[in-house]
């Protein structure tokens, strides 16, 4: 029988979460450079061992980080392209400050590290099917078949916006951010499908001529 007083280890999965949500918020706080062995075990509030002991290198764990949240992010992408308003739900799920601000490090990152680089790529590659996938739906909707732009265009504009938004906010800079969202929600009521009855956004849409 094991001695009650003798503090229980983590499990090993927890101590794991630990140190990705450490990586995470590091990454958030202070940018990529602060990751490191010590600040992320420090973060984690375990012994610096314990990082080299899950992740062979930083590189490893910085995969791990971009590797859990994209899998998350398709799989909310994936929800919103089949949600009754795919424009709209695509366009909340790319705005996301927190997600990114997130991107943006890593688009950092993979200038130094290839691995990144890589990864980066073939994810973004499967976000922007999703992307198309939900302009799709709406056009077909509407019976139009656009040629110019075409989709993979209109896609790489829908996903620039948020990053360009993004980055005036990393310097302080808001001229004209309530006119740039008010032009979107006109969009998205305008092009996006009516949602069902009732809700507000439908009676927005209808007022257009819409539905």
């Amino acid at each position: 029988m094991s001695n009650p007083a003798t503090p229980r280890r983590a499990p090993k999965k927890d101590t794991r979460t630990a140190l990705l949500n450490a990586a995470l918020q590091l990454m958030l706080d202070e940018g990529y450079a602060a990751v490191t062995t010590r600040k992320v075990a420090a973060q984690a509030g375990v012994n610096p061992a314990l990082v080299h002991y899950h992740f062979s290198t930083i590189d490893d764990l910085f995969l791990a980080v971009f590797r859990r949240g994209a899998e998350a992010h398709l799989a909310r992408l994936q929800d919103a392209a089949e949600s009754p308003q795919p424009l709209r739900g695509v366009w909340e799920v790319m705005s996301e400050p927190r997600d990114t601000a997130l991107t943006l490090e890593f688009l950092a990152l993979a200038n130094h590290r290839k691995a990144i680089r890589t990864e980066l790529a073939d994810y973004s590659s499967r976000f922007r099917m999703l992307q198309e996938q939900a302009l799709d739906k709406v056009l077909k909707a509407d019976g139009l078949t656009p040629h110019k732009p075409s989709l993979p265009t209109l896609t790489v504009l829908l996903a620039g916006l948020p990053r360009v938004l993004a980055m005036d906010d990393a310097v302080g800079l808001h001229h004209s951010r309530g006119e740039v969202h008010a032009l979107i929600e006109e969009y998205l009521q305008r092009y996006d499908l009516p949602s069902a009855a009732g809700d507000p956004a439908y009676k927005a849409d209808t007022s257009t001529g819409r539905g």
